[in-house]
């Protein structure tokens, strides 16, 4: 932090730009007024057409602060050695109290005056390297970007997902298979049973002829009941 004499401190004194083609750049400085008098000020610059100043003039209150901003326009070449010769100018020089921005004019500034001058430096600052896309060999190989981790992680996920649906699929397909086995297996025993239970009244009817019991139930009475009663079950299941 520098002193300009006695009226304003400005800082820093120099302006650093961190270089890039087509970009616009901007920089900046601070005017303090340590005083007890208005300080008014205006910013000249060797190359005017290059930089824009904001504000370019207006008046520091007594124990007050001002901040000025340097916006530098694109630039379409590189400077030999990233090296600048603009300069810039800070006058000051005490006013009247209650003096407003628009009471400043460039007779102020008159050598007839007591005007205080600073002059400040451009320089270009290389811009931080980016971090390259491509990761650089090493001795033990190449290792993965973030990015290309990320994309590992959602390829795993996709694959974990299409195999997850693949064998709940599978398993689907197979419980339908039991099931149809099953109910095949029990039409196939229905069937059975009624064979065995025809096979069983076709010889009792052969064996005993059309004798009856004396006593208790015929035997062959109690076989068309059960026949009756498996065929009944036999219709509801398949209906």
């Amino acid at each position: 932090m520098t002193t300009s004499e006695e009226l304003l401190i400005i800082d820093p004194l120099d302006l650093k730009f961190p270089f890039e083609l087509k970009k616009s750049i901007t920089s900046s400085f601070e005017l303090i007024n340590k005083t007890n008098n208005h300080v008014a000020f205006k910013v000249k610059t060797t190359n005017p057409r290059k930089y824009t100043v904001r504000p370019n003039s207006g008046i520091v209150l007594p124990r007050s602060r001002s901040n000025v901003t340097v916006t530098m326009q694109p630039q379409k070449e590189l400077p030999p050695d990233m090296q600048c010769k603009d300069k810039f100018l800070v006058q000051s020089v005490i006013t009247n109290p209650g003096s407003t921005p628009k009471d400043i004019n460039p007779d102020m500034f008159n050598k007839g005056n007591h005007v205080e001058e600073c002059k400040l430096k451009v320089i270009y600052v290389s811009p931080p390297r980016k971090p390259s896309p491509v990761p650089e060999d090493s001795e033990e190989g190449t290792s993965p970007t973030a990015s290309e981790t990320d994309l590992q992680g959602q390829s795993e996920l996709q694959d974990n997902s299409t195999k997850a649906r693949d064998l709940i699929l599978r398993l689907m397909e197979e419980r339908d298979s039991i099931i149809l086995q099953n109910s095949k297996l029990n039409r196939e025993l229905d069937d059975f049973i009624i064979w065995m239970l025809f096979e069983t009244i076709f010889q009792e009817l052969l064996r005993n002829g059309r004798q009856e019991h004396r006593t208790g139930v015929p035997f062959l009475y109690i076989l068309l009941v059960g026949l009756l009663g498996i065929l009944l079950g036999y219709i509801v299941r398949n209906v």
